[in-house]
């Protein structure tokens, strides 16, 4: 085969790969816009009476209920919904009154820092222990580990998000309270990324800084251990799996040091599947911070989900809930493609 038939054969490939993909990639979002929409649509919830109010005349209720586009054949509606969804609209949140995407634009930064940060102290914590219980293997070390891990997965969020704060904040005093920054410094900064970690050390305000790392270090450390828990116990199985290897084997004759035998060696390879481990941890942190939220006040999707479907404000739920799914697909997508990057045999 020539030069150019090569690429060109390459070139196919690619372009078919990349046309899989796309296809699939739409199939999943469309097949996750008609769940949302449908179970929207049979929850039993009145969209029309949570905007007029249950004594609404007759009129004003079949008025509003035109405008929504409800009096509609449900599969109808769902196309519009589609459509409307394809380009970003949502609709608008009845609660606020605004686009439910320039809702979802100021709460979501909330979710991401807190998210991004237990996914940091779960990756720090959790893949060094999941080695040491490893190496460690039916040690006190290793049950340790394996214990923290089990109650980590056992004992509900909600509780140590309460006992937490009834320790540390209202006993001690060491860490600040419900809430993202204190009113006092919340005029300090102008908000640019939404993230205020970020927004407040870009600025210099190093007081208003401070204030939401008190305010944020109890939260991200509690969904640290939540991810810590799960990546430990991953890391833990994908170690034994390597250790057990011939190469480790002979690396071990070849007079090479325990510390490089594990560390250069058997953990880089298992870091090949962590990649996935620690994608969906995050997305896992990213959808299921809700009562996390909900406990330390914390003005992020979660909370504005929920707060929606008590108020049955559905275009905000839906509207949440398909930006969730989608970032779930994304990240699928990126340890997809990481892993193809640091295994060649996938390629």
């Amino acid at each position: 085969m020539t030069e150019g038939g090569g690429h060109a054969s390459a070139l196919r490939s690619f372009l078919k790969k990349a046309a899989q993909f796309v296809i699939v990639l739409m199939t999943t979002l469309l097949g996750l816009v008609a769940v949302t929409f449908f179970i929207g649509r049979v929850v039993p919830i009145d969209p029309v009476i949570a905007i007029v109010g249950d004594r609404a005349p007759p009129q004003v209720y079949e008025r509003v209920r035109t405008e929504l586009g409800l009096d509609r054949p449900l599969i109808e509606q769902f196309v519009i919904y589609v459509k409307k969804a394809a380009t970003g609209d949502f609709g608008n949140s009845v609660l606020t009154t605004n686009p439910v995407m320039t809702d979802i634009a100021n709460v979501f930064p909330a979710t991401l820092e807190l998210a991004t940060l237990g996914t940091l102290i779960g990756v720090l914590f959790g893949i060094p222990l999941g080695v040491l219980a490893a190496v460690k293997r039916g040690t006190l070390i290793d049950q340790f580990v394996r214990v923290l891990g089990l109650v980590g997965y056992s004992v509900p969020i909600f509780w140590l998000g309460l006992m937490g704060l009834l320790l540390f904040y209202a006993k001690l005093g060491w860490v600040a309270g419900p809430g993202r920054i204190d009113v006092t410094y919340s005029y300090l900064y102008t908000p640019v990324t939404g993230i205020v970690l970020l927004d407040t050390a870009m600025q210099g305000q190093w007081d208003a800084f401070w204030d939401a790392v008190s305010h944020v270090i109890l939260p991200a450390c509690l969904l640290g251990y939540f991810s810590l828990a799960y990546i430990s116990r991953m890391t833990r199985s994908f170690m034994l799996n390597e250790l057990a290897q011939e190469y480790v084997i002979a690396a071990r004759v070849k007079g090479l040091s325990e510390f490089r035998v594990i560390w250069r060696h058997a953990l880089r390879n298992a870091a090949v599947p962590l990649v996935t481990v620690i994608a969906l941890s995050y997305a896992n942190l990213l959808e299921g911070s809700v009562l996390t939220e909900t406990v330390f006040a914390w003005p992020g999707l979660g909370q504005y989900i929920t707060n929606s479907l008590q108020n049955a404000d559905m275009n905000a739920v839906l509207g949440g809930t398909l930006v969730i799914g989608a970032v779930f697909v994304l990240l699928n997508l990126v340890s997809d493609l990481l892993y193809r990057l640091l295994d060649p045999r996938t390629r």
